[in-house]
Order: C-alpha cells, then structure tokens, then sequence
C-alpha cells in the first residue's frame, strides 16, 4: 500500500511539514526560555593521592622493621579514604561550615530537615577514584568561588579524618606501653627488694666470684687440717718429741677445724640462697632490658604521635572555575526540538495511518 511505503512517508510528512515545524518552534521556544531561566553551576575539582599509613607506624618510621618504606597507599588504603569521604562526619562539617541550610534554602527546624540537606549536598558532591589511582573530589555550587571554597575544605576535612584514625590508633599503643612500663617498674621494684634480701641471708653479693673462692678456700682448709693431723699422728708415735710441740699442733689443728667449720657452714649458706639468688637476678635483667626496650618504643610512638604526617598527597589545588558546567543550554535546545520532532512524526504517521478507521464503531460497537 502507498501509506506503507517510503513515498507515502514522505507524501505524509509533507502534508503535515507546517504542523511538524510548529510543533518544533514551540518545542524550540519553550526550551529557549526554560534553559535560559536554569541556575548556572559551576564546578571545582582537587585531585590527590593516598599516602601510606605505614609512614606513621615507628618500626617502619625508624627502620626497625627492615622493610622499604611505601609512600603511596595501597587499594585498601584508597578505600578508607573514600569511607572517610563518604562519612556522616564530613556532611556535617560541610553542612555546619557552610550553612548548607540556608544555602539550599533548607528549613533547620523541620524533622526531615537533616536528611534533605544531606541528599542536596550528594547532589552537588562528588568522589570516585581515578584509573590511575588518584581519588577526585568536585564540588558543584551556583557560586565558583564558594565550590572552589568548599573542595578545600572537604579535601583538609578527610586528611584530618584520616589522621586522627591513625593517630588514635597511635595513642592507645601509647597508653598500652605507658601501663606495661608502669607494671614492669613495679615488677622490677619487687625483684630489686628480694635480690637485696636474699644477699643480706645469705650474704651472697656476687655469686660467681664467691662461689669460686670458697671453694677453693675451703678446698684448701681441708687439704691443710688433713696435713696437720697426719702430721700430729706421725709425731704421736716418735720418741722425745717435746709436749710443748705436740700441744701447739693440736691448738694449730683446732683451729683449722673450726675453719674448715666454718668454710663448710658458708658454702652450705652459698649452695642454699645460690639458686634463687640466680633466678631471681635474671628475672631482674630480663625485666630490665624488657622494660628499657618498651621505653625506646614508647619514644617512638610519640616522636610518631606529635609528628604531622598527611594522609593525603596534594596533586591538584581546588581553583575557582570560569567555566560552567551546567546546563549546557544549546545540547538542551537541540535535544528538545529533536525530541519533539520525532515525537511529531510518529504521531502524523500514526494519524494518517488510522485515520479511515471508524472509531465510533470500535468504542460503541453495536
């Protein structure tokens, strides 16, 4: 059939070309008066990098670890930054710092009103992560200078965000190592008194030194005592050795008795305190050098702690933009006469189509 054929396409949508172009004016018009009553909004954008973490740790810090330290962050780093960016606590810093309120023209006193300031704000808010890694932050505003403004501080925001993550974290291995030196200290305390009183009951000061030399006095004394009594026992059995001599010997003999006596009570005393005066002296310098470890790191930490160390890496500075960036009102014009005009060709097709069938009769069928 004609209508079914190009020829008749065209033959149609030449009969109706004033409809068509009409249709297309006023399209056009509307979209001319409507794109020239849209806010004009700008756009600034602040590009940075992530840093890595491990800059705050101090075995990494101080070269302890033995490892290369990263100065970028890693994909999990990239996304506790982008948490961070999506945070209720970085909305309502903006929100407060801004008076995002009244700058939307938000009613603060009605119960949703937290809600719709946020969803204005994710509006004109947005964070993705670059392919190479980067994360960009734009703002958009109806004021350049304000979005520029605003980018800023959102991106100081999130560094401090990140940063006080870190740095709580930093202070509670602070507070440990303060409470383990404290405990060790005490420990230290205790051992330091019970070495003391173990020296003082058995009179052991250096166990090495005084282990020695009473052995070998007291291997000596008996070697001594031994000579002397074999000696006496060989006088006892010659004639006309004097009784003078042989009394001094035995005295001598006596003497050397109570001695060795006493050589044996002291290395009795030796061998009874030696063994816990040991262990306990190195519970002491075990504690000691633990505890003198637990202060280095504590130093550490807080030459950590009180150091500023960004989170983030600066590659772009917000600027104030001169472009703007919506709405691009000659895409919008010719995007709604283009609309309308195909939307006019398919209802003049549709009309000259249908227009010999009896409407009257598929409504109200007898």
């Amino acid at each position: 059939m004609e209508q079914n054929s190009l020829l008749g396409v065209l033959k149609t949508l030449f009969k109706w070309k004033k409809q068509i172009f009409f249709t297309c004016l006023i399209a056009g018009v509307g979209a001319v008066i409507i794109a020239l009553l849209l806010p004009v909004y700008y756009e600034s954008t602040t590009v940075f990098l992530v840093a890595s973490p491990d800059q705050a740790k101090p075995e990494l810090l101080f070269g302890e670890a033995g490892n290369a330290l990263e100065f970028y962050g890693q994909d999990e780093d990239i996304d506790r930054i982008l948490t961070i960016a999506e945070s209720k606590e970085l909305n309502d810093y903006l929100v407060q710092r801004f008076n995002l309120y009244q700058h939307y023209e938000i009613d603060s006193t009605k119960l949703k009103a937290p809600y719709y300031v946020s969803l204005a704000l994710s509006k004109h808010l947005n964070i993705k992560k670059t392919d190479k890694d980067a994360i960009e932050l734009t703002i958009e505003d109806q004021d350049r200078e304000l979005a520029a403004e605003m980018a800023t501080s959102a991106r100081l925001k999130i560094d401090d965000i990140a940063q006080r993550l870190i740095k709580d974290s930093q202070s509670k291995a602070i507070s440990t190592y303060e409470a383990d030196i404290t405990n060790k200290e005490s420990l230290i305390t205790i051992l330091s008194d019970t070495l003391a009183r173990l020296r003082g009951r058995y009179n052991i000061y250096n166990a090495d030194a005084q282990s020695e030399t009473l052995s070998d006095q007291y291997s000596k004394a008996e070697s001594s005592l031994a000579s002397a009594t074999s000696r006496l026992e060989a006088l006892k059995t010659l004639s006309g050795v004097p009784r003078d001599t042989i009394n001094m010997l035995q005295a001598k003999i006596k003497g050397m008795e109570n001695q060795v006596a006493l050589l044996k009570s002291k290395v009795g005393l030796l061998n009874e305190g030696l063994g816990q005066i040991i262990s306990f002296d190195r519970q002491y310098a075990e504690a000691t050098k633990s505890l003198g470890l637990d202060k280095e790191r504590l130093k550490q930490y807080q030459a950590a702690y009180n150091s500023h160390i960004p989170s983030l890496i600066l590659v772009e500075e917000a600027q104030v933009p001169v472009i703007k960036s919506r709405p691009q009102r000659k895409l919008l014009i010719l995007g709604v006469v283009f609309v309308a005009f195909f939307f006019s060709i398919v209802g003049v097709l549709l009309i000259d189509f249908y227009r010999d069938v009896n409407w009257k009769e598929i409504i109200n069928p007898k």
